[in-house]
């Protein structure tokens, strides 16, 4: 398919700039991908759609606070430092983007803090905006974190226009998040509530969960118009055993299983073997799932309402069928949905 293909008009007042007021009561729009009808719902209805037995696969990522803004020495100008990964724990390497760019070189050291409580020192360049950082710090590894994430802010998209407020800590971050790693919110978890939790247990609905640590590969822009020619991030993820032991389990018993969030389907189509089965893994996934592709674990997925051009669309996209979910986002535009990581949802059945 084409690049192309994946364009429609966004109005700029549909992109969420705040979550709903409660978790679960997020508009859901739910789409039978084999006929394309639709019907719009609150989101705490979405357990009307799946029976005892069923099974949910979700993500429990972290977020980290992954945005922090320094100071370059001798001008004192601002610097954007948005941390992607650690690279190496003793040595304190960081794989980072920096705004502006063009003002940070190799050798510059930027001050973080207000008494300059950390210093880094820039050490490689990695692409246009990507730097490699040697955080200068006396002192053990998990106060270095502690004092790191001190300074961080919550990371939201670009496409959240307006400042970071206190409310975002919570908000920005599952019921369910647990292991640190990523800079971004599963936003399809996101509106899954306490509540709701506990009617799913009532209803004897099962839940597994895996860990994929959501990158900023999954909003950079596709520069390539083919795009089979288009090569996404590699993001890291994790299957423990018993997660694939109670997702096997369910297939062979031909129970539905519902994957939550695109990152949660990824990483199931990433270690499925021939027979429709999952092994455990640990390790990096690249895998970029686009119309047309035969999907052979999740019979549902839960997911929000996606940008034009992004990767997240596409996969949604290839499992929904293209013209079906393509109808639903015309849909969904008229009716005047919520879009991006704050916005309403779809169950896709």
């Amino acid at each position: 398919m084409k690049l192309s293909q994946f364009k429609f008009k966004l109005p700029d007042e549909l992109i969420a700039q705040h979550p709903a007021k409660f978790r679960d009561e997020s508009r859901l729009m739910v789409l039978n991908r084999k006929t394309g009808k639709i019907d719009h719902k609150t989101f705490k209805d979405i357990l009307d759609y799946f029976d005892e037995n069923d099974l949910f696969v979700f993500n429990d990522t972290k977020v980290f606070p992954a945005r922090l803004y320094g100071n370059k020495e001798k001008t004192g100008a601002q610097i954007e430092v948005f941390l992607l990964r650690e690279l190496n724990r003793d040595g304190r390497l960081w794989d980072v983007l920096v705004e502006p760019a063009r003002k940070i070189r190799i050798g510059n050291k930027l001050y973080f803090g207000e008494d300059d409580t950390i210093v880094a020192e820039v050490i490689d360049n990695t692409t246009s905006r990507g730097r490699t950082l040697r955080f200068l710090y006396d002192g053990d590894h998990e106060t270095f974190r502690t004092e790191l994430y001190k300074l961080g802010e919550t990371p939201l998209p670009k496409n959240i226009t307006r400042p970071v407020e206190p409310d975002d800590v919570e908000n920005f971050q599952t019921i369910f998040a647990k292991n640190i790693g990523a800079v971004s919110a599963p936003a399809a978890g996101l509106h899954f509530s306490r509540e709701l939790m506990k009617r799913m247990e009532i209803k004897g609905i099962d839940v597994a969960f895996l860990t994929s640590h959501m990158s900023l590969g999954n909003f950079r822009e596709i520069d390539v118009e083919d795009l089979t020619k288009h090569k996404m991030d590699s993001e890291q993820m994790e299957i423990k055993p018993e997660t694939a032991e109670t997702v096997n389990n369910a297939h062979d018993e031909a129970r539905r299983i519902c994957a939550v969030g695109v990152t949660v389907m990824r990483a199931l189509e990433s270690v499925v073997g021939t027979e429709g089965k999952i092994k455990p893994f640990s390790g990096w996934t690249n895998k970029f799932i686009f119309p047309p592709y035969d999907f052979t674990v999740a019979s549902s997925m839960v997911t929000n309402f996606h940008l034009p051009y992004s990767t997240l669309l596409m996969l949604t996209a290839a499992f929904g069928d293209y013209d079906h979910v393509m109808h639903a986002y015309d849909v969904a535009i008229k009716e005047k949905y919520q879009f991006g990581v704050y916005g309403d949802a779809m169950l896709i059945q």
